[in-house]
């Protein structure tokens, strides 16, 4: 198994390796031309003249100007039956006749409002009927496709499945119905108006694989704040010669020599942190030596592996042992994404601090005590910088990270337990309901996270419009054809190439699901916020079905048909 040069599990984020909801049932088109004799025809009118008139009774003394009103709305219905395809049948027109003679005015206005809007539907059907739309272009192809795509079909859409106002007529039925997508849920919404124009188990909370970084990231932006940055200090030691090494959180704190380029754009380096120190310590004469490092990693409680991860995903480079207190994402190659990561990251961080200083006798773990005098601090890079890193490829490491400051910020805890409560007190800024979601970890390793497809369209929306600080999220997604994770040889490609830099979304993957959820500029100008989940026994190959999908949604619009 070789990793693809994705981040973190990069989801698309790695290697090929639930809840299926019936599609919502449409109400059958009324057919006209089974319209018999005995049915209602001669109620309805009735019915409608005595809601708006109250009971009816013939006037023997109406004059002849109703008798023309009356043989208006007969003729009006006549040809309204005409025009839409069919002859008058004379049993039903008796008996309209007979009805509307003996109550004259109120159903002649009735009968015409009646007529109009036959005349409406009869245009609607022979507009359906003669000229269908063509659903879906045929999209040129620019980039090599390995894997076929399904014909999207293209078929006129009846009036009666279509949202009030609008028959929308584009089909992606077939796309949809492609069996790489296992357990398919999905929903598109038109960002402008709020309106779903597609659904199938969008209110279904199910595993989002590394989308849940998008609700991770938003979180962080509303409660940390763009610029933050997670601190990593030194404090002199109780003991005579010692400095203690307090972890912040910052996970991205480098080994590497400064001026170095890391997989973390802007990361701390343990070299300036040791300078400063040295400096300090020097400064005050009555210090001895200093011969001891105490390792302090409280600022993170619990368990540093989350039982629902797979142990491999160490082994495989995509995820460390989560500690306050670590170096490089603790891998052993801080410039590859995905590189092993060890078995004791502060450990490696206390002896790369060890080597930095020089002369140290001692490495010991423990903690600070309050108040001692501070020797040296970096920072990390900003969340604003971290959202870029855990989107633009995935990385694990990061969202774990912004989960727990998330929790540590909001005061739900520091551990993983905290994480759920955290992020969704982050996400209440947004006002979107978070009714059944749950949160086990930042990055969406785990398949017990819960999000229904619902929540990410809401919130990307939100997004799109670049409320409050959500505009650093949509500049961190990855492009199609043009940046990070959808950038790839094997996403967006052959005829699907027509959504390069239309398509703005983060993928994800995990061993029991593909993903993709975020923004798509379509063909008719129209901004739709989509998610798509591929779950349950699905290959490598589900990610050219979700984007086969994807561009779909793309080609069809705002004329996107729910059917």
């Amino acid at each position: 198994m070789t990793p693809t040069p994705d981040a973190e599990r990069p989801d698309d984020d790695r290697r090929p390796t639930e809840p299926s909801t019936e599609p919502p049932t449409v109400p059958p088109t009324p057919d006209t031309e089974a319209f018999e004799p005995d049915a209602p025809t001669e109620v309805l009118v009735p019915g409608a003249a005595a809601q708006l008139f109250g009971p009816l009774t013939a006037d023997p003394g109406a004059d002849a100007a109703d008798d023309a009103a009356t043989d208006a709305a007969t003729d009006a219905a006549g040809a309204a039956a005409a025009s839409a395809g069919r002859a008058p049948r004379g049993g039903i027109l008796v008996q309209v006749t007979d009805f509307v003679r003996a109550h004259r005015l109120p159903v002649a206005i009735a009968g015409g409002a009646l007529a109009f809007a036959l005349l409406g539907s009869a245009a609607v059907a022979a507009g359906a009927a003669t000229r269908p739309e063509q659903a879906v272009a045929k999209a040129s192809a620019s980039k090599p496709d390995s894997t076929p795509t399904p014909t999207p079909e293209a078929r006129a859409v009846p009036a009666a499945a279509a949202a009030p106002g609008k028959v929308r007529t584009c089909s992606v039925a077939d796309r949809a119905a492609d069996g790489r997508l296992g357990q398919m849920q999905a929903q598109v919404v038109n960002a402008a108006t709020g309106e779903v124009l597609y659904d199938r188990g969008g209110t279904t909370p199910s595993r989002t694989a590394s989308v849940m970084k998008v609700l991770t990231s938003a979180a962080a932006l509303s409660v940390l704040g763009p610029d933050y940055r997670a601190t990593t200090t030194v404090v002199k030691g109780t003991e005579p010669g010692s400095v203690v090494l307090v972890g912040g959180g910052d996970l991205t704190l480098s080994r590497t020599p400064s001026g170095t380029e890391t997989v973390y754009p802007g990361a701390a380096h343990l070299d300036d942190l040791a300078a400063q120190v040295r400096r300090a310590w020097a400064a005050d004469p009555s210090n001895p030596p200093l011969t001891k490092v105490i390792l302090d990693s409280s600022y993170f409680g619990g368990a540093e592996w989350h039982a629902t991860w797979d142990p491999v995903e160490r082994t495989d480079g995509y995820m460390p042992k989560i500690t306050a207190l670590m170096v490089d994402g603790d891998r052993d190659d801080p410039s590859d994404n995905t590189s092993y990561r060890g078995d004791d990251p502060v450990g490696r961080a206390g002896d790369a601090f060890a080597d930095a200083l020089g002369g140290v006798a001692a490495i010991e773990r423990g903690t600070a005590v309050g108040g001692g005098q501070v020797l040296g601090t970096v920072a990390s890079p900003t969340v604003a910088q971290l959202v870029d890193k855990a989107l633009i490829v995935s990385d694990n490491t990061v969202a774990e990270m912004l989960a727990r400051l998330v929790a540590i910020k909001v005061g739900t805890g520091n551990s993983f337990e905290a994480i759920n409560a955290g992020v969704l007190e982050g996400l209440a800024a947004y006002g979107i309901d978070t009714a059944g979601i749950s949160v086990v970890d930042g990055s969406g390793l785990s398949d017990a996270n819960a999000v229904p497809p619902s929540y990410l369209t809401r919130l990307f929306v939100k997004i799109n419009a670049r409320e409050q600080n959500l505009g650093v999220l949509m500049d961190g997604l990855p492009i199609a054809g043009e940046r990070g994770s959808l950038s790839y040889s094997d996403r967006f490609s052959g005829d699907n190439s027509v959504s390069d830099g239309n398509v703005f979304a983060k993928t994800g993957w995990i061993n029991t699901g593909y993903t993709l959820s975020g923004v798509i500029r379509a063909q008719d100008g129209s901004t739709l916020t989509f998610a798509i989940y591929a779950l349950g026994d699905v290959g490598d190959d589900a990610k050219q079905a979700i984007d086969t999908l994807t561009t779909g949604f793309l080609l069809c619009g705002d004329n996107l048909s729910n059917l």
